[in-house]
């Protein structure tokens, strides 16, 4: 790995106080009044600020920015890959409608910093007792009712419906008590929610008595659709991917869900409200973060013809050719895509675990410890993404608010596997590694079709507009948020939060590189309070250890961004319709 750090520490410190020095170098009045014969004294001399990176400006980053601006650093910078903060945050405006692509929901509102965040600052529409005893409230009607809807365009009565709901969250609420009851996995469940599940609901369904063979067979096809719902809650390819064992531990914020009308990016505009613009530098993706580099690398071995090269943010903090050798008092160098390199004291490193498993190798020198990688590879991300379909007129009832699709074709499957030209056939959370190949025209009329199919009705026309997200392929995301994978656990969530380097494996300088996210917190991963509090928590360890003079204690970290999967019709810039999965999980 080349070596390019910044300014000589020595030559940076001058660049910085010039008015606490005389002209001939030595310490003037204002600073001396002390006796600098005294150690202490000394060392007081030469405090400085400790200079923080933070990479990436989303829920995470912007929260522990906001921290750490609040206790007194001054010394803050934030590198975003992408053009925009938000991170997995993108609400676009439509008309009068605002229309999420990312985050969505506010889950939960007792204590919920997401949810105080946005009720202080009135960006909540006001809710009912009734609405907010519902554990959904709908995107953008809180009116009617969802039809289930068979591949030959036959509506399942509503009462059939709801016998099933009840059967299914039977079941399904077992799942919590193998982690909250320590209950033991038996090995036919394979210890995946999904094959469990299916297993408990299939056995209720074929000892009924009461139903006919063709009820029975309408009740196993619900049961897969149900499934492919909670693998989009879940951001899973499959419930069979997600573990029994572990299911329990994510903790759900009492209260209702709540959507922010105006768009969930009004709760990022508040985080980055009181964060200097100087502050965030947009389209700065980072190649490497070298940690440890003072121990590593005691000298410098890079010169410049260039002494006195600036760039574009802060010519105390970076640079883009080195200086002559000098030793290197900061242990952090963080080399940027542009060749700009950047000396800091600590990291907090915001990146989604999708970028992590596919980054991490080239992203840290030196490598992630063993244990970390190993948690990075056992946990689970997948992609949740939304469709957005404009039609000119509304060609649903009234009563109409979600449209879900059964088929019937699979009620005896075992696994929901599907090659890439099948992709539509999980329509209630589109495959996004599948869906993103293909282009806004095919999409467009894939859907068309299946609405056509399974609402029964041949003269649908075509959507005049199509907006989609693509969380998976965009190369700063890499997915949509975590889940606990079989063979993972909440203790992969906390191994992915300990800073480095790690406590007694090292005298080097503790928290040099800290880790926050959604995936970073153990009870809360997958959502927005929980990136928001991994930041805060990150901010924190620095800020305490500040205050206690010794550049923060090797403290160990914990630690769901849920995005609905969705696909939301539109009609005009008059009717919105959310095809969520309503009804499953009150």
């Amino acid at each position: 790995m080349p070596l390019a750090p910044t300014r000589s520490e020595a030559e940076e410190h001058e660049s910085q106080t010039p008015s606490k020095r005389s002209l001939d170098g030595m310490q003037s009045c204002e600073i001396s009044s002390d006796s600098t014969d005294d150690p202490l004294s000394s060392d007081l001399h030469t405090h400085r600020q400790p200079r923080i990176v933070v990479i990436g400006a989303g829920l995470a980053g912007l929260a522990a920015t906001r921290v750490l601006l609040r206790n007194g650093f001054t010394d803050v910078t934030v590198l975003e890959a992408s053009d925009h903060i938000g991170g997995r945050v993108h609400s676009v405006q439509h008309g009068e409608a605002t229309l999420e692509l990312g985050a969505t929901w506010i889950h939960g509102a007792n204590g919920n910093p997401v949810y105080h965040l946005a009720e202080d600052n009135g960006l909540l529409e006001h809710t009912t007792d009734g609405e907010r005893s519902v554990g959904r409230i709908s995107l953008y009607t809180k009116n009617g009712v969802a039809h289930y809807q068979t591949n030959v365009g036959k509506r399942i009565p509503k009462d059939l419906v709801e016998e099933f709901s009840d059967l299914y969250n039977e079941v399904y609420e077992l799942t919590q008590e193998f982690f909250q009851n320590g209950k033991p996995v038996c090995a036919e469940s394979q210890n995946s929610v999904g094959i469990f599940t299916r297993d408990g609901v299939r056995k209720k369904i074929m000892l009924d008595p009461d139903d006919s063979e063709s009820i029975k067979k309408l009740k196993l096809s619900m049961l897969q659709q149900y499934l492919k719902v909670e693998s989009c809650e879940s951001s899973s390819p499959s419930m069979d991917e997600v573990s029994l064992s572990e299911f329990g531990e994510w903790t759900e914020i009492p209260g209702a869900h709540y959507v922010i009308p105006e768009g969930f990016m009004k709760i990022v505009e508040l985080l980055a409200r009181d964060i200097p613009s100087r502050t965030i530098s947009l389209s700065k993706p980072v190649r490497c973060i070298h940690w440890n580099y003072s121990a590593q690398h005691q000298e410098v071995i890079a010169k410049s013809s260039d002494t006195n090269q600036d760039n574009n943010h802060n010519t105390n903090n970076h640079t883009r050719q080195p200086q002559d050798p000098l030793p290197l008092v900061r242990p952090i160098c963080v080399e940027c895509e542009d060749e700009e390199w950047i000396v800091a004291d600590h990291v907090i490193v915001t990146a989604s675990l999708g970028v992590l498993k596919q980054n991490h190798e080239a992203m840290f020198s030196p490598s992630l410890p063993e244990d970390k990688v190993l948690a990075i590879e056992k946990l689970g991300i997948s992609t949740t993404d939304k469709i957005f379909l404009e039609f000119e007129e509304p060609f649903w009832s009234p009563e109409c608010n979600s449209i879900q699709f059964v088929w019937e074709d699979e009620a005896q499957l075992e696994q929901l596997a599907y090659p890439e030209e099948l992709w539509y056939k999980k329509i209630c959370s589109f495959d996004a590694l599948y869906m993103e190949r293909c282009d806004d025209e095919t999409v467009a009329e894939t859907c068309t079709e299946l609405l056509r199919r399974f609402t029964g009705n041949p003269d649908i026309p075509k959507p005049r507009r199509v907006l989609r997200s693509s969380w998976g392929s965009n190369p700063f995301i890499r997915g949509s948020y975590s889940f606990t994978r079989v063979g993972s656990s909440g203790g992969d969530c906390e191994r992915l939060a300990m800073p480095l380097p790690y406590a007694n494996s090292t005298k080097a300088q503790p928290l040099q590189v800290l880790f926050a996210g959604e995936a970073t917190h153990r009870k809360y991963y997958s959502t927005t309070h929980g990136a928001l509090l991994s930041g805060q928590r990150e901010a924190t360890h620095l800020t305490a250890g500040e205050h206690r003079g010794k550049h923060g204690d090797k403290v160990l970290a914990g630690g769901p961004v849920q995005q609905e999967d969705t696909l939301l019709i539109t009609s005009g810039n008059r009717v919105f319709k959310d095809w969520e999965k309503e009804g499953n999980r009150t």
